[in-house]
């Protein structure tokens, strides 16, 4: 059996080859149906479910805790305020996080008592306050800008970096899929959707940029003048030369990702660690497929009727040596 270096090198002479860019119907096809499945599945679930900061409603913080837990905090406010929903996690190992709907001001005075009996802490040790969905409409607005302003700079820069739109289209096509599928997983399984979390969304997009571009960087070494072959040859040849450097990439990547949500948010309990490592988590995981499997097979499809020729030329003349 081989072993992955002579895998990796064989990838990169063109000895072995993963076929992507000749199969790439079956990889949009797969795209589309995990897309639709995500799509359904958010949709039968009731859709997203975001946080007290997008919602407005109440907090509790029962801090002072010799042992944080869970246990009784949900059925204990649902007693005084039966039409409720309570969210309950862990702050820390000392310290209790309760979300619900708004409440009025004697309700809260009654939760905080409740709360503090159950856990056996003063008053004083359960805090109170009140989130409206102001807050959150401004926080959605402002990552939406950010968002518009980030893939207008991504779209320019690539097509001047690499000299064609046809790349930025493909790299759109890949990002946008990055988040589609990371909300859809919020979606599907219910996960909260707060304000770190969506900082997640965002911070994913430059890795699966990287991973993008230097995909894109090698099929423009790989059609440079004096390269032969055909264009879908070249670009396949291209992902494979990078498909090692990707997953390699996506391992180390996912690793202290995975020490943050796993040791960082379960094992001590830190909600804020959770919330954006778990987007980044899912994301970088995705960003490398969509790197392979996305934005290759999207330019090869733009690129089906173009031969090398015609790009050698077209570069020439953007470096000023055809007039």
């Amino acid at each position: 059996m081989a072993s992955l270096t002579t895998i990796g090198n064989e990838l990169y002479t063109g000895e072995r080859s993963v076929p992507v860019v000749p199969r790439r119907k079956l990889w949009f096809m797969v795209t589309a149906t995990i897309l639709i499945v995500l799509a359904l599945g958010t949709v039968v679930r009731g859709g997203f479910v975001f946080g007290i900061e997008f919602t407005g409603g109440s907090e509790f913080r029962v801090s002072g805790l010799e042992q944080a837990t869970t246990e009784g905090a949900a059925e204990t406010v649902e007693a005084i305020v039966p039409d409720t929903e309570a969210r309950v996690a862990t702050i820390g190992p000392d310290t209790l996080r309760v979300q619900t709907d708004a409440v009025t001001e004697e309700q809260a005075a009654e939760i905080r008592g409740a709360l503090a009996e159950q856990y056996g802490v003063e008053t004083g040790d359960v805090a109170f306050s009140f989130i409206g969905p102001s807050w959150g409409q401004d926080v959605s607005r402002q990552a939406l800008l950010a968002l518009v302003v980030f893939l207008g700079l991504v779209s320019v820069v690539l097509a001047v970096y690499f000299r064609t739109w046809k790349m930025s289209i493909a790299a759109l096509a890949s990002l946008a899929f990055d988040l589609l599928v990371t909300a859809g997983v919020y979606g599907i399984i219910g996960f909260e959707v707060t304000p770190a979390a969506v900082i997640g969304f965002l911070t994913i997009l430059g890795y699966s940029l990287y991973d993008t571009v230097v995909v894109f960087d090698k099929v423009r070494e790989n059609t440079a003048p004096g390269s032969s072959g055909t264009m879908l040859g070249q670009i396949n040849l291209a992902v494979n030369q990078t498909i090692v450097r990707s997953i390699n990439t996506s391992i180390v990547a996912t690793l202290p990702i995975a020490s943050i949500l796993f040791i960082g948010a379960f094992a001590l309990g830190a909600g804020t660690l959770r919330d954006i490592a778990l987007a980044l988590f899912i994301g970088t995981i995705v960003g490398t497929w969509s790197s392979i499997f996305v934005a290759a097979p999207v330019y090869a499809q733009l690129r089906q009727n173009d031969d090398i020729g015609d790009v050698q030329l077209k570069q020439k003349r953007d470096q000023g040596a055809v007039v």
